[in-house]
């Protein structure tokens, strides 16, 4: 049986607001993918015990009935023959590492596989509440958005929790001067509690109201000034909510990021916001000029990806 490699995925806008049902976009990222492979050496057996982990969630859990609609036995039967995840997906960084492997399980062992090519943009929600029960084994509360990108290797705008639908971006410029791209902190984010943390805040009334009146109005022009390829507009929208997460979302910038965090914004050589839960990983960055950017930031490690 063939298997099919999974991307990962990035979240351009909306991290945290689509948990709170606000809107989102999307996209696959190929840079990094992950496929199941079978093997039996040392490399591959750490992955394999994790794997068994979520088989005896997916196995033991009477919650979800969702679950039935997978060959379990099937799966266990695999992973005794040494199935495993091989990924150069880096874990805990907000690229989709879990979602990538919920994909690759779904796909290879549900019992009602479709053409993801067939399926209408009425029925992903479907696919999205098997997901968010599968990613759960992971975080905790997932949206199942990012198994839902990795799955159907597509961008994908996010209205709300119910309605979603595939979407054409902007073609990406090569010869721009600006970019989007992906700075590495080098450190691990713990996505659960991220998570928790963000929950918490959301119980405080005063920190609801202003994500509400001022991030999420923010991030829905971020989404219209890209779709529209306003480049300036969006410059200085996401300006704004990098602003408004150093603010208010202090605890989840890595520590190593504050103050080039801080610099980018009182210098306008760029822009940057959360990549995924935050607290580690990597963080995305737009910039006016990506040739200057990459020069203050000369001890990081970046990849494009998009540029205007």
């Amino acid at each position: 049986m063939k298997h099919s490699i999974f991307p990962s995925k990035i979240l351009l806008f909306g991290e945290y607001g689509v948990l709170e049902n606000y809107c989102g976009l999307s996209i696959p990222y190929d840079f990094y993918q992950g496929i199941l492979k079978f093997g039996n050496n040392i490399h591959h057996f750490h992955s394999n015990q994790e794997m068994k982990k979520f088989y005896n969630f997916l196995s033991l859990s009477k919650k979800h009935s969702s679950f039935k609609m997978l060959h379990l036995k099937n799966f266990s039967q695999d992973l005794e023959k040494g199935i495993y995840f091989h990924s150069n997906i880096p874990q805990k960084c907000g690229l989709g590492s879990s979602g990538a492997l919920v994909a690759s399980i779904y796909d290879r062992y549900s019992r009602s596989k479709k053409n993801v090519n067939e399926i209408k943009d009425e029925n992903l929600l479907f696919f999205t509440k098997i997901f968010s029960d599968m990613e759960s084994f992971f975080h905790e509360k997932s949206s199942g958005l990012d198994p839902l990108i990795c799955y159907f290797n597509k961008p994908f705008l996010i209205y709300s929790k119910n309605k979603i639908s595939t979407i054409q971006i902007p073609k990406k410029n090569k010869k721009g001067k600006g970019a989007i791209f992906l700075l590495n902190s080098e450190r691990k984010g713990e996505t659960r509690y991220m998570i928790k943390f963000f929950l918490k805040k959301l119980k405080n009334n005063t920190f609801k109201k202003n994500l509400k009146k001022e991030f999420v109005q923010y991030n829905q022009k971020c989404i219209k000034f890209f779709l529209e390829k306003d480049f300036q507009s969006l410059l200085h929208c996401v300006k704004k909510i990098s602003i408004w997460i150093f603010d208010n979302l202090y605890y989840m910038i890595p520590k190593n990021f504050i103050k080039i965090w801080k610099e980018g914004i009182y210098n306008d050589f760029h822009y940057m916001k959360l990549c995924g839960s935050g607290g580690g990983g990597f963080t995305l960055v737009f910039s006016p000029n990506y040739e200057l950017s990459i020069q203050k930031l000369k001890k990081y490690q970046t990849k494009i990806i998009f540029q205007f």
